[in-house]
C-alpha cells in the first residue's frame, strides 16, 4: 500500500540511469509515492541487487511490463526506456487515464516524419503525438500544466535551447548563424558496456563525435524554428569528456545589432526567465561550471559579447541526469499537477 494521499508512479525502464534518479526523485518528494518499477531486461531482480546503495530505502521488486497492471496501480507514468518503445506503451496508458511523461525521443517531434528520419522508427501513434506537449517549461509552462502527455528533451537540447531561446524569441541573432559546441559527461551515455564509455577509452581524453548527424539537431532546430517564426538550422557538435556528469553548452551566434553590450543581454535574459526559477543567470564577466549544477535541476547560464566580431557567446550548464533528464521529467509533473514546479528537486550542488 502506498502512503495515504500521495499520488502513485511508475518507473518504467527503472534499471537505467534515467530511472534510478527518478527513483531516487520520487523517494524525496512529499507528494509522490514509488507504486511501481518496471524492466524487462531486470524483471525478477530486486531492485536494490541492481542499486545496492539503495538497499535501505527500496524494496521493491522490478516487475515485468504489464500495461494493464501499471495503470491499475498508478496514476502517472514515466517511462525512462530507449527510443522506439514508449510510443507502443504511451497510447494504452493514456487510454487507461494516466500521465505519461516520457524521456526517451518518441514524443518531443512534432513532425512524425521527422523522427522516423532521424530514428528510423515507423509509427502508427499519429493522432496521440500530436497531443504531446515539449517538456522545456521554461518555454512551454503554460501547455505542460494542461497536457496529459509530455515529452522530456534530452539534456543537450535543455542546456543549448536555454542558452539559445531569448536570442532567437528576441530577434537578437541571425538565426542561421548559431553554432552549439557542446560538451557531455559519459553518464549521458546510459548503464550500457560499451567501449568508448570504458575508463580506459575515455578517460584523459576529449572528442567529438556524432559530427553533423546528432540526432538531438532536428530537436534543437524545432523549437529554434517555433521561436523564430521560421525554420532554422543549427550547427550541432557534441563531444565526451572524461567526467561522469553534466553537459556544458557554448553557443556562438553574429548579433543583429552590433552595438548591444553583455549588460544589454544580460536585462533581457533576466526578463525572459523572470518566471523560471531554475535558471540562474550569472553576474557580467561570470561563466558558469558543470560542477556547480551536478546533482541539481539548476541550469546556470553565462553571457559575454565579442564587439570585435559582432556576435554573442553564451555558455549554459545542467546536470544531464537531472535538469537533462529525471530531474526535469519531476519538473513538469509539478507543473501537470498544479504543484510549485521546485517542489521534491534538489537545489543546491555538492561542492567542491
Amino acid at each position: 500500500m502506498g502512503d495515504v494521499g500521495r499520488i502513485p508512479v511508475g518507473v518504467i525502464g527503472a534499471s537505467g540511469y534515467g530511472g534510478v534518479q527518478l527513483v531516487r526523485l520520487v523517494m524525496d518528494h512529499p507528494q509522490l509515492d514509488l507504486a511501481y518499477l518496471g524492466g524487462d531486461s531486470s524483471a525478477g531482480r530486486d531492485f536494490s541487487s541492481v542499486y545496492p546503495h539503495l538497499f535501505h530505502q527500496v524494496n521493491q521488486t522490478i516487475e515485468p511490463i504489464d500495461l494493464t497492471q501499471i495503470a491499475d496501480r498508478c496514476d502517472v507514468v514515466f517511462l525512462s526506456l530507449p527510443n522506439g518503445l514508449a510510443c507502443k506503451m504511451a497510447p494504452q496508458l493514456l487510454e487507461k487515464g494516466c500521465k505519461v511523461l516520457d524521456l526517451s525521443a518518441d514524443y518531443r517531434f512534432s513532425d512524425l516524419g521527422i523522427y522516423t528520419y532521424w530514428y528510423q522508427v515507423e509509427r502508427t501513434d499519429q493522432e496521440i503525438a500530436e497531443t504531446a506537449v515539449y517538456g522545456l517549461p521554461e518555454l512551454y509552462r503554460d501547455r505542460i500544466s494542461e497536457a496529459q502527455l509530455v515529452g522530456c528533451p534530452g539534456s543537450y537540447p535543455t542546456a543549448s535551447l536555454l542558452a539559445l531561446s531569448p536570442l532567437l524569441k528576441q530577434g537578437l541573432i541571425i538565426p542561421e548563424t548559431a553554432i552549439i559546441d557542446a560538451k557531455s559527461g559519459t553518464s549521458s551515455g546510459g548503464r550500457q558496456a560499451k567501449v568508448e564509455l570504458l575508463l580506459a577509452e575515455a578517460e584523459n581524453s576529449l572528442g567529438a563525435y556524432s559530427v553533423a548527424r546528432h540526432r538531438h539537431t532536428p530537436e534543437i532546430e524545432q523549437v529554434c524554428s517555433d521561436l523564430s517564426g521560421h525554420e532554422v538550422l543549427v550547427q550541432f557538435t557534441p563531444h565526451l569528456v572524461p567526467m561522469v556528469r553534466g553537459i556544458f553548452a557554448t553557443v556562438y551566434a553574429t548579433l543583429r545589432d552590433p552595438g548591444l553590450v553583455r549588460e544589454d543581454l544580460l536585462t533581457i535574459y533576466s526578463a525572459f526567465y523572470r518566471s523560471s526559477p531554475w535558471v540562474k543567470l550569472l553576474p557580467s564577466g561570470v561563466y558558469p561550471q558543470t560542477k556547480w549544477a551536478s546533482g541539481t535541476n539548476l541550469c546556470y547560464i553565462g553571457i559575454e559579447v565579442d564587439p570585435r566580431t559582432a556576435r554573442v557567446i553564451v555558455m549554459a550548464t545542467i546536470d544531464n541526469l537531472l535538469k537533462g533528464q529525471a530531474g526535469q521529467a519531476i519538473q513538469c509533473l509539478n507543473l501537470m499537477m498544479g504543484w510549485d514546479e521546485m517542489l521534491g528537486l534538489p537545489r543546491l550542488s555538492f561542492y567542491p
